[in-house]
């Protein structure tokens, strides 16, 4: 008989270490699978990138499954609501141009398309405010639930925003105190091939040689394992999303009682956008920017200025600066490895795509989790073929919030706006939904990231026209 693949080795921690090994080991617990080990090696030399606050709703099936407390979540990583997203700016420039992308679906999603209704309506509703009641309630800075609500449950859909650094530290000790993830501090000296070319171990500077079955990359945009050992090749986006830099700051309130908006605001300027982020102890906020349309010092500039009005002492603040080359791997699983987070690859963080492409990994790396040798390369050919089918489908969404733009005052908004940076895919929808509204049977896949409703959202909210079929 084959051999039993029994042993997980995740090298690197931060979000995508911890939530990898939390999800393995609850679904191995859950399972009651004898004889499964995760074990996690991180350096202690090597800080956290913490790339993005804000989660999907899928982030408390997550959470649940890990066997985590909402209430101690919540408490611990400085965590606030997020009902979905407030889009400024981006379709006119206008003072008065906003949309929401919820994250409610519409009313009736699975039954009827209400856009062909709201477009002959005319009553001058946005198509979130004429569907759903989240816009509603973000507007008025109301939650997403009651105290009275159980844990996990919702009146209106949810995610969370969060503190990254936090968050990592809160997974690390659930993991390893209630998972019984093997936690080891050390820092990765080489990486050793098998005969067939697998990794058959890391050696580390102080714990000799860590043996596994299936070894997962979190190591960052460094890929030590991925794409330095296995030399899978990185394919940029660049040329279709041009966002390539972040200016990062952690902002007080001005008071305690200072509101906490339950949705992440992200306010277009000349050659990027400000994202602000209310958690329950500060406001993440930063600015991601082109570097081929503007430098660093007007990108500074830029956010000093949307800060002033509620920040004191703004000309005060240090920005933490963090290049971004945006795509991914050419392939996320060779072999018997496979990257998570940013060590598969990383997109500026509109939709907060990141941490969700984390969690739905995982998620796939446990329940398809090869029982053999010999099953692992069906698998990670399944594997690679959905994450860069979700990949493709994620760039597409970001690229259509500045396709359908109609601002003119930036090189930047023109650039985008050049037929030879949107992808084919793209192209093709757009037109089809010039004819048609945007329904399931556009998409492929049973599940998407973006479902037929996140167009609709952002489509419909930027002024998009549909001409009414006969």
């Amino acid at each position: 008989m084959a051999k039993p693949n029994k042993s997980v080795v995740i090298v690197g921690c931060g979000t995508a270490g911890w939530l990898t090994a939390g999800t393995l080991a609850a679904k191995f617990k859950s399972d009651n699978s004898e004889g499964m080990s995760v074990t996690l090696v991180e350096s202690p030399n090597v800080p956290i990138i913490g790339v993005g606050e804000g989660t999907w709703p899928t982030m408390r099936n997550t959470l649940k499954k890990m066997g985590v407390r909402e209430t101690d979540f919540i408490r611990e990583c400085n965590a606030s609501f997020k009902q979905g997203g407030k889009f400024v700016k981006w379709a006119t420039g206008e003072e008065d141009d906003f949309y929401y992308h919820p994250l409610v679906l519409p009313q009736a999603y699975n039954e009827a398309n209400l856009v062909p209704h709201w477009q002959a309506s005319g009553n001058g509703k946005s198509f979130s405010e004429a569907v759903c009641p989240q816009e509603y309630i973000c507007e008025r800075g109301l939650a997403p639930k009651m105290i009275t609500t159980p844990e996990f449950a919702s009146v209106a859909n949810y995610a969370y925003h969060l503190d990254a650094g936090t968050f990592s530290t809160f997974l690390t000790k659930h993991c390893v105190e209630q998972l019984g993830v093997r936690h080891v501090l050390d820092d990765v000296t080489g990486i050793n091939a098998a005969e067939n070319g697998d990794i058959a171990s890391v050696s580390t500077t102080q714990s000799g040689d860590l043996e596994g079955d299936l070894f997962i990359d979190c190591t960052g945009f460094k890929s030590l394992l991925l794409g330095e050992h296995l030399g899978v090749p990185f394919e940029s986006c660049r040329d279709i999303l041009f966002v390539d830099t972040a200016l990062a700051a952690q902002v007080p309130y001005q008071s305690d009682d200072s509101p906490i908006n339950s949705h992440t605001v992200a306010t277009a300027q000349e050659a990027g956008w400000i994202w602000v982020i209310g958690l329950s102890s500060r406001r993440g906020t930063g600015h991601v920017y082109s570097s081929a349309h503007t430098d660093q010092q007007r990108a500074e500039e830029i956010l000093r200025e949307y800060l002033r009005p509620t920040v004191n002492n703004v000309d005060e603040l240090s920005f933490r600066k963090i290049s971004i080359n945006p795509g991914h791997r050419t392939q996320f699983w060779k072999r018997n490895c496979v990257a998570v987070g940013l060590s598969a690859g990383f997109l500026e963080p509109l939709e907060a795509s990141a941490l969700l492409l984390i969690e739905i990994s995982a998620t796939m790396i446990s329940e398809q989790f090869p029982a053999t040798r010999e099953a692992m390369d069906i698998i990670a050919r399944r594997y690679n073929e959905t994450t860069h089918y979700r990949w493709d489908r994620i760039i597409d969404f970001l690229k259509l919030h500045y396709t359908i733009s109609t601002r003119t005052d930036s090189d930047f908004w023109l650039d985008n706006r050049d037929p030879d940076t949107i992808p084919e895919s793209l192209k093709e929808l757009m037109t089809l939904w010039r004819y048609q509204y945007p329904w399931h049977d556009d998409f492929d896949r049973a599940v998407e990231v973006f479902p037929a409703a996140s167009y609709q959202y952002v489509l419909y909210g930027m002024g998009f026209k549909t001409e009414p079929s006969h």
